[in-house]
């Protein structure tokens, strides 16, 4: 890899940049769930309705789990959580924008969207930037994750803590 991009991958800025676009795109996700569910009457189709709010309920909670600091909160789990929530958050999005595009060809269960309204295109627009960012977000975490062997291989042998002796 280039000294540049490596050097931009290992950025905190751009690490923090992404998983907050990411949240912000993934809150978008949920309200536009939101927006259909209850402006546009989803909320009587049954099956759909509920995935509809379901939507807007889970993607809603990952979009403010990763506004959050999780690695002060869980300290040296919050690497773990925030890699976690980021795919739990790719996962919303990719499967709505499969399901969505689904529909607009065939019946998803017993439904099938009429043609691509601004709605849709919003919807389309917004899942796809979310799913790029997360899927983004979770590569340069794991990028830039120290390993374990990496870290211990690197200790002196002097670090390494005296036997204890007792009389």
């Amino acid at each position: 890899m280039q000294p540049k991009l490596t050097s931009l991958i290992r950025s905190p800025r751009t690490r923090l940049g992404l998983r907050v676009l990411g949240a912000v795109l993934l809150l978008f996700v949920g309200a536009d769930h939101y927006y259909e569910y209850s402006a546009d009457s989803y909320s009587v189709l049954p099956t759909i309705g509920t995935l509809f709010l379901l939507n807007f309920i889970s993607a809603t909670a990952f979009g403010l789990i990763l506004l959050v600091p999780l690695d002060r909160i869980l300290h040296r789990y919050g690497a773990i959580a925030l890699q976690l929530a980021t795919l739990s958050g790719f996962g919303i999005a990719a499967t709505s924008l499969i399901a969505l595009l689904v529909s607009e060809h065939t019946k998803l269960f017993g439904f099938m969207e009429s043609n691509y309204r601004p709605a849709i295109i919003v919807a389309i627009a917004l899942e796809a930037a979310a799913a790029i960012v997360l899927a983004l977000l979770f590569v340069v975490t794991r990028a830039t994750k120290p390993s374990v062997s990496r870290s211990r291989a690197s200790l002196p042998t002097s670090a390494s803590p005296a036997p204890a002796h007792h009389s």
